[in-house]
């Protein structure tokens, strides 16, 4: 038996492997387009088959194609999605040719299957095309990118899943650390006190919003520009296809797809992903910058500032016994990184379209699927190896709070600015405490600072001990 077929296209022909179910288009791109090493995600590759699959419906039930050819192709759509086939997709992610290289890979393999299925030989088309059949009434520049959303969609359902649990051990750490008073810090200064809870419910609030943006930016991920074929203007699809295809899809897939409201529009502009990669780099942002405060927090365990415990994942040195670092928020800020430059290359993708077409979707996919990805896994491993393991230091954020010059920010309003500064600085000068030189000054009594310096009152709205100031207005 011969390891190799001749095939043939318009530039001649190739030797394709006998038993591939891909053709001479998937092997010249495979040749072409070496770039990264990085096949179709098999996420997208299901996506692509569950489009094909709507498209042999529609196209049946229009007329244009035969019965027993539409479920030839149908069924080997089927097996694409059940996960059969995936190592006979060959193009590298990124691509020239905004995506047709892609879009003929699965173009070929169907059609190599569904003439399988009808009795055919790989490779010589008797009763299914690539072209005339498979992508009856289709364009890549539909198809590619209608499949491109339905792969966002499910990415982003995962994603949100793990943004929401992540949010929700948050709050729970701010219930839990309620009771925890430190210190809180301006420009990496002594500040005034805090509570822990209160700072963990501060890093959730932002992930509610996060969850919100990128739920809102997926509405528009549900209206496709499937029928517009090549430019927009729908030439060579059946009028009946047109009209109902996305209702076809819908049908498919058992969400609510709607056809765009202008497919020129919808073929042409890219603004819809700019926009949800936008969202990603947001919540990557929010991610990042509690991942640098967990480590500051966590700094130490002796000469830091060890106000909290972060779990022990690993040893931390190939020289330094002992050493744990804080290997989960440094993970999380390396993910925020890449999402940052995925943003940029998704933003300039968009922006360099040209008039009826944007070439670049293959690079803009490759960079918003793994930014979905590498997020949705960052916010998992932050949440189950290193959220849910927090512990604090209570004993030491208390002694750091009442060692600390912050508190004389609640002094102030009792003995005015002037005399609150100069407390401040000899405080500083000497190591002795507010406390102890405010009432060596005789400016307040040690009762009065019980009552002043109650460090949970601080952490709440309000002038500390303002019934003592209310008090001294009615004696005079």
């Amino acid at each position: 038996m011969n390891k190799f077929r001749t095939e043939g296209d318009s530039l001649g022909t190739m030797e394709v492997p006998a038993n591939a179910y891909y053709g001479i288009q998937s092997l010249r791109a495979r040749n072409n387009f070496g770039i990264t090493g990085y096949g179709i995600s098999s996420t997208f590759i299901k996506s692509m088959a569950t489009v094909k699959k709507a498209t042999s419906l529609m196209n049946l039930e229009a007329g244009v194609i035969e019965k027993d050819i539409a479920e030839a192709i149908i069924k080997a759509c089927e097996e694409i999605i059940d996960g059969k086939f995936h190592d006979q997709f060959i193009t590298d992610v990124i691509q020239g040719g905004a995506g047709t290289s892609m879009n003929m890979n699965i173009n070929e393999v169907l059609a190599n299957r569904a003439n399988e299925i009808m009795g055919g030989k790989l490779g010589k088309y008797e009763f299914v095309t690539p072209n005339d059949h498979v992508n009856y009434g289709q364009s890549t520049n539909d198809v590619v990118p209608t499949s491109g959303k339905l792969t966002i969609i499910q990415l982003c359902e995962s994603l949100i899943n793990e943004l929401e649990g992540l949010k929700d051990s948050l709050y729970e750490k701010g219930v839990e650390f309620d009771h925890v008073i430190k210190m809180g810090r301006t420009h990496l200064q002594d500040a005034i006190p805090i509570r822990l809870g209160q700072e963990f419910n501060a890093y959730a609030r932002p992930i509610r919003r996060d969850i919100k943006r990128i739920k809102e930016t997926l509405e528009d991920f549900y209206f496709v520009n499937m029928g517009a074929t090549a430019v927009g203007t729908g030439l060579n699809a059946d009028v009946t296809y047109v009209k109902d295809i996305a209702s076809k899809l819908s049908e498919v897939t058992g969400m609510d797809f709607k056809q765009s409201t202008d497919l020129v529009d919808g073929t042409r502009n890219l603004d819809n992903f700019v926009w949800l990669s936008s969202a990603l780099k947001v919540c990557a942002v929010n991610l990042s910058k509690m991942a640098n405060d967990l480590r500051l927090m966590a700094s130490g365990p002796r000469a830091g500032l060890f106000e909290i415990n972060l779990p022990q994942k690993q040893p931390g040195s190939s020289i330094m016994p002992g050493k744990v670092n804080p290997v989960i928020p440094e993970v999380m800020n390396q993910v925020a990184f890449q999402i940052f430059g995925n943003d940029l290359t998704i933003t300039k993708a968009a922006e360099a379209g040209q008039l009826e077409l944007n070439v670049f979707e293959p690079v803009l996919f490759f960079n918003l699927f793994q930014s979905i990805q590498i997020l949705k896994n960052g916010a998992q491993t932050l949440n189950y190896n290193c959220i849910k393991g927090i512990t604090p230091n209570a004993d030491r954020t208390e002694e750091m709070v009442q060692s600390s010059i912050g508190i004389i920010t609640a002094i102030n309003p009792h003995v005015g600015y002037e005399n609150a500064a100069n407390v401040a600085k000899e405080s500083l000068k000497t190591g002795r405490t507010v406390r102890e030189l405010t009432i060596e000054k005789g400016l307040l009594t040690s009762e009065e600072l019980d009552i002043i310096l109650d460090v949970f009152n601080m952490t709440n709205p309000g002038i500390s001990g303002k019934e003592l100031m209310d008090k001294k207005k009615k004696n005079k």
